[in-house]
């Protein structure tokens, strides 16, 4: 397996939907780029597993057990395990997803 990734290389998105491209997966973690076209969104869920969103390009609002948290790239979004949590991308979005062992 590779030791780098340009991130950049990688990103693509849907005319409409979600697109998304496993990066890493191991028993540790599993590290996962989402691509969402403009307008497009996951309903509430939780994981099993903690981790965090980092935000790369776009624009979108996160929803974190009620609170809105407003994606821009740079935004790091900490998620703990079976937290409801929801998302919209209101421009195409891409962010990377990092789900690790149990918390």
């Amino acid at each position: 397996m590779k030791k780098w990734k340009n991130i950049n290389e990688f990103i693509e998105y849907p005319k409409e939907g979600i697109l998304s491209k496993e990066f890493i997966k191991d028993k540790n973690i599993d590290i996962t780029l989402f691509c969402m076209a403009k307008g497009s969104s996951i309903s509430e869920h939780t994981s099993t597993r903690g981790g965090f969103v980092q935000v790369i390009e776009g624009e979108g609002s996160f929803d974190l057990e009620g609170e809105e948290i407003q994606m821009k790239p740079g935004t790091i979004i900490f998620i703990k395990k079976n937290s409801k949590h929801s998302l919209k991308a209101k421009k195409n979005t891409s962010f990377l997803l990092s789900l690790c062992c149990s918390d």
